[in-house]
């Protein structure tokens, strides 16, 4: 286990939006939280960061992870104002957060983001300046430089927002092939079905609290049940 959640409530100045959110995810793990809009996904992925305090309960980590060196995807935003930089500069930058100081970025660091470029296949973007790109290029720029910020976690939020069917497919099995080379997935999705092809742990977040599933047919049985349940 890398991280938990124990009677984790999360929320802004004292005000919850979420409570009773408990989890754990192992090393290795494909973790997606679903459930509504402003049920509290995002915040939950900002208090697993340490970037907001719980409001109650803890976040507790394995000694193998430091929050300063998780890969992390945030939501799409307004990209105008990214410093006009090449491709190979923004994934590299992802190395200053794997904690070491120096004045320049070594040959070896220099090795392991042209690797993650090409597991992502953007090698040949290297030269261009980010504002060029397309979405789907710009995430996969993205992913990369979160890549290199990490060896074993990696958190998104939203990470296919915005993006066409096409490209969002390939997105989806970047991640999945970088999970299969042992690199946990933390991430928020709306996309439910998506979820359930590649998840193996779900956390949904809705009205009623937050309910942790250990495996997708639980979770499946569980929503089975409830279609049931309203038909009758």
């Amino acid at each position: 286990m890398i991280i938990s959640a124990k009677d984790l409530a999360i929320g802004y100045e004292g005000k919850p939006i979420a409570k009773g959110i408990n989890f754990a995810i192992e090393q290795g793990d494909y973790f997606c939280i679903i459930g509504s809009n402003g049920s509290g996904k995002s915040t939950l992925l900002k208090t697993i960061l340490g970037l907001i305090k719980p409001l109650s309960g803890e976040v507790l980590y394995a000694d193998s992870v430091k929050k300063k060196r998780i890969g992390y995807l945030s939501q799409q935003k307004d990209d105008r104002k990214i410093f006009p930089a090449t491709v190979f500069e923004i994934v590299l930058s992802g190395c200053l957060n794997q904690g070491r100081w120096h004045p320049f970025f070594t040959k070896e660091e220099k090795a392991y983001a042209r690797e993650k470029m090409a597991l992502l296949g953007i090698k040949d973007l290297e030269k261009r300046t980010f504002y060029e790109l397309s979405g789907g290029q710009k995430q996969r720029v993205l992913l990369s430089r979160a890549l290199c910020s990490t060896h074993n976690l990696i958190i998104l939020d939203e990470p296919v927002s915005g993006l066409d069917p096409v490209v969002t497919e390939d997105l989806y099995n970047a991640l999945e092939e970088i999970n299969k080379q042992g690199v946990t997935v933390v991430m928020v999705s709306h996309d439910v079905q998506t979820s359930m092809k590649f998840a193996n742990k779900i956390l949904e977040i809705n009205d009623d609290g937050a309910v942790f599933y250990e495996s997708k047919e639980e979770y499946e049985n569980k929503s089975k049940s409830k279609r049931e349940e309203n038909n009758d």
